[in-house]
């Protein structure tokens, strides 16, 4: 027990203590604690590492790898799938149907870009059979008719001779196009779908301040315990900043103060002029269940409903068919798309995303990073997604017993 306790950074909880009064991601640790000290025969996960530390993570990475039994886990951790796991099993959100991929993640990416590689010559090469044979099946009387000149003699029995032979070449030919037009059109290769284009996500301009965002000497506790104690925040118009530190030490607390959506106890915040703060949550909580996907999406705005389909359809999170849906009919993946969605509407140009790699299907991750990325103002997002981490680069801010210290 102390090992599994430890591995996963909660041997420091009295084991009294009630869980009601745990954070988020203290209960999550706890559940998981739980159900690896039950040895199973087979393990069932749900994104296990959404509310681990580095350290945790790199510890369930080990322990998983060595675990006797079978383990089926869903996961968006890609670096926890390239170490965890030796197979991936991938639903495809629209046809439902299940492939497997052998090997990790990195195995899986490379299969995936040669399947549409081969996917894309391959519809390529049978739309250009299509346009043969219909060609084909339109010229072939024609040329074959012209060839046939009338006899000299005008003997009328070798003119239906000649005439039965032409008739018959030509039936045959068309004949033959049009069966293996119809085994085509029967079965065809459907065409690929469109990759998710990122370029349209962020529409903003680069904030000119020098100072977008800052805070002095922010305080924020619970009871006794101080989650936050005097810390000072400056954030330049270029910020790229990664907040980390244990779980329950206060960042997602600082960055809901950050926005406006909690008070600290002591200090202040400011933000300059023309600032439009995008704020993205740990939890896609905060949806309207029994509103319709095209009603949260454009809620607080106006135009025309037609516009917002085709914004909506245009950054590739949704289509048609999905804008009728009741949020509540959503899975939390397809939520935290809506979120996403709801967050480029808004048109910010100041970025606050707390765990934005949590939840989202992989192919919509990539586009997504991509899209911070090239994000003109500045960003400060909380993650334990290492390959996210990596990628986004910047400052690394830490946050550890209330106190922030930049360890870039």
């Amino acid at each position: 027990m102390d090992t599994v306790l430890q591995g996963l950074r909660i041997s420091y909880l009295p084991r009294t203590q009630a869980v009601e009064t745990l954070s988020g991601g203290e209960k999550a640790r706890i559940g998981l604690a739980t159900l690896l000290l039950r040895s199973p025969d087979l393990l069932l996960l749900d994104e296990p590492t959404n509310h681990l530390d580095f350290a945790s993570m790199e510890w369930l990475e080990t322990y998983l790898s060595h675990y006797s039994g079978a383990i089926i886990m869903v996961s968006h951790d890609r670096q926890f799938l390239n170490r965890a796991v030796n197979q991936i099993f991938e639903i495809d959100e629209y046809n439902h149907h299940l492939k497997r991929y052998e090997g990790n993640y990195d195995a899986y990416t490379q299969t995936k870009a040669a399947e549409r590689a081969k996917w894309e010559e391959d519809y390529e090469r049978q739309q250009d059979e299509v346009k043969e044979l219909r060609k084909r099946i339109r010229e072939t009387a024609r040329q074959v008719g012209h060839t046939y000149r009338a006899p000299r003699d005008n003997d009328k029995y070798a003119r239906y001779f000649f005439a039965q032979r032409v008739d018959s070449t030509v039936s045959r030919n068309v004949r033959a196009a049009e069966e293996q037009l119809k085994r085509i059109e029967a079965d065809p290769i459907p065409r690929p779908p469109e990759l998710i284009r990122v370029s349209s996500y962020f529409r903003t301009e680069a904030m000119q301040s020098r100072v977008v965002l800052s805070a002095t000497d922010l305080t924020k506790c619970w009871g006794e315990r101080c989650i936050l104690s005097g810390v000072h925040v400056t954030v330049p118009p270029d910020a790229r900043i990664v907040l980390i530190g244990p779980n329950g030490t206060g960042k997602t607390t600082l960055l809901k103060i950050l926005v406006g959506l909690e008070t600290p106890d002591k200090g202040e915040v400011q933000a300059a002029t023309g600032a439009r703060i995008g704020y993205l949550p740990q939890e896609p909580t905060d949806l309207d269940l029994a509103k319709t996907v095209l009603e949260t999406y454009r809620y607080g705005h106006i135009g025309y409903e037609a516009d917002f389909v085709a914004k909506l359809i245009g950054y590739g999170l949704f289509r048609l068919e999905d804008m009728t849906k009741r949020v509540g009919q959503l899975s939390v993946g397809q939520r935290r798309k809506l979120e996403i969605a709801c967050l480029m509407a808004q048109g910010p140009n100041v970025l606050l995303l707390d765990e934005p790699t949590n939840y989202i299907s992989l192919d919509v991750l990539e586009a997504f990073e991509t899209a911070i990325l090239a994000f003109p103002g500045p960003v400060i997002a909380i993650s334990h997604d290492r390959w996210f981490i990596q990628r986004f680069g910047g400052k690394v801010w830490e946050l550890v017993d209330g106190k922030l210290t930049d360890g870039s």
